[in-house]
């Protein structure tokens, strides 16, 4: 092993053992990390890749997921011909643990840190707890009354939507709403891309995902128009440093709910009422059946659009790819796996006592 190889196997393992004694300390990832250093990174990843129309980290994972797949080819061949050698194996083996050693750097530095900050609910100070099932019953008919009376307009600016650079100039406007009232929102740069694998992502049930290795935050445009609003407002979120699933789900919320564009507050209502009311059916299915009667026809056919979208592309690997995906969730702050989108409820109800029940 060469001088410089040592010396950049030396850094790499020193920055892993940083990030897993930052990672420990909420207070202090927050406070030098999540508002310090991880500002100035995101932003320079934006900048650098955020202008070029094309999804510079999609085509990233395309050339490496090709190469690895030649590589594991490659090494299986050799194998069945009987020309590994011990040297050759142990080097193959050397090499592995160095690109799972730099992926894990550049993963945690460039952005997974912010799993272990502080994170929203302390910067908003919100008291998160367990709620009731009348706390949750009023969630729901609040979002139903904001559901119904944004209905109309929304509709009739849908067809607005065709056009995926108008969805993110919209979402891109949302957050500048947003931070006119709280600047920790401000999101300069914008990095926002139609992921280049939007068909394989509405057969695994991705609507959009966020590359932490190039600051992008993709949208999957397969799926129906009028739930990529708010899709494209949670992956920023992502893109600000909010790493956990809750809390994208609760600051794509704010963003959209400050758009003065009712497309955008339709979609971010629409996408909680499925949260709100599925956890309330699991604790008390006949209060629903009461709640979706209250829904106006135009909102019921779109449920019956997400529903076809939802058959129309369901197939036996999707149950085991989410599985996988949960378990990455749970090694990355989120016990609950999957489940972690819908405590963004428990971020709702805590804003609501907080600031008012009208303020939903």
């Amino acid at each position: 092993m060469g001088t410089r190889r040592k010396i950049l196997w030396i850094c790499l393992t020193v920055l892993a053992v940083i990030i897993r004694v930052l990672s420990g300390r909420p207070e202090a990832v927050e406070k030098y990390y999540s508002t310090g250093l991880y500002p100035m990174l995101s932003g320079t990843q934006r900048a650098l890749f955020g202008w070029l129309p094309l999804s510079v980290g999609d085509v990233i994972y395309a050339a490496l997921s090709i190469a690895l797949i030649f590589g594991l080819v490659r090494f299986i061949r050799r194998l069945v011909k009987n020309e590994m050698t011990r040297d050759g194996m142990l080097g193959s083996l050397r090499r592995l643990v160095f690109f799972c050693l730099l992926v894990y750097v550049l993963f945690n530095g460039l952005w997974g840190l912010n799993y272990d900050r502080k994170g929203i609910a302390s910067q908003l100070q919100l008291n998160v707890k367990p709620y009731t099932t009348p706390e949750l019953a009023e969630l729901v008919q609040r979002i139903i009354v904001r559901l119904n009376g944004l209905d109309s307009l929304a509709h009739l600016r849908r067809g607005e939507l065709s056009a995926s650079r108008a969805v993110y100039t919209g979402a891109i406007g949302a957050y500048a709403a947003l931070a006119d009232s709280d600047s920790r929102f401000g999101y300069p740069h914008p990095s926002v891309k139609t992921s280049l694998f939007s068909y394989i992502g509405a057969y695994i049930g991705f609507s959009g995902y966020y590359n932490p290795f190039t600051g992008e935050a993709q949208v999957n445009t397969v799926t129906p128009a009028f739930t990529q609003p708010y899709t494209t407002c949670h992956e920023m979120g992502h893109q600000l440093g909010y790493a956990k699933e809750n809390e994208a789900n609760f600051a794509g919320y704010l963003s959209a709910r400050s758009s003065a564009d009712p497309v955008y507050r339709y979609s971010a209502y629409f996408e909680l009422y499925q949260y709100a009311a599925g956890e309330l059916y699991r604790r008390d299915s006949s209060l629903v059946a009461g709640f979706r009667k209250q829904l106006r026809p135009g909102i019921r056919q779109d449920f019956r659009e997400l529903k076809e979208y939802n058959r129309k592309y369901a197939n036996p690997l999707e149950a085991h790819i989410w599985w996988i995906y949960g378990g990455y969730l749970r090694a990355n702050r989120q016990p609950q796996g999957i489940v972690t989108y819908s405590d963004v409820t428990a971020w709702l109800i805590a804003y609501a006592k907080k600031n008012g029940w009208e303020t939903i």
